[in-house]
């Protein structure tokens, strides 16, 4: 397996576990908001169930960030090769290694550091549309590309 399919397959992996916490935070906030209406009256009632809606509504938007995380995973293509940095290619600099897709932290494969980021991270648009040997200065440091796959 390529080293990008498995970046690419450890970022699916992190969304769908994410969307899977979530889903399940709102089948129990809704189980919650039932019982609420079963048991309670009065002020305390009517706390309660906003507080709960407000969680539910707060996991909605989650839901929707997620979902909008797995449509930018849909348009990377771990086949492609790149010459010039994009959505889905496995940059090597002299600096840090990265997999531009979703922001999904650090990913160790093969005793080799990856950071699974966005494109539109700092370091990220730094680097799109750059080629091998190519700098780009982040942070006060010069940071050489030497490979993309």
């Amino acid at each position: 397996m390529s080293i990008k399919l498995e970046l690419y397959d450890f970022c699916l992996e992190f969304v769908d576990n994410r969307f899977q916490i979530i889903q399940n935070t709102i089948k129990e906030i809704q189980e919650s908001l039932l019982s609420e209406t079963k048991s309670s009256a009065g002020d305390k009632h009517e706390t309660g169930r906003a507080m709960l809606q407000l969680e539910r509504e707060k996991s909605g938007n989650q839901l929707v960030e997620i979902q909008k995380l797995k449509a930018i995973l849909n348009k990377v293509n771990s086949e492609a090769k790149h010459q010039k940095i994009a959505l889905g290619s496995v940059v090597y600099t002299t600096q840090s290694n990265y997999f531009i897709a979703i922001s999904a932290g650090e990913i160790v494969l093969d005793s080799k550091r990856f950071y699974a980021i966005s494109q539109d991270t700092p370091i990220a648009k730094l680097l799109i549309s750059k080629t091998v040997g190519d700098e780009v200065l982040f942070r006060n440091t010069t940071i050489r590309i030497t490979q993309i796959l």
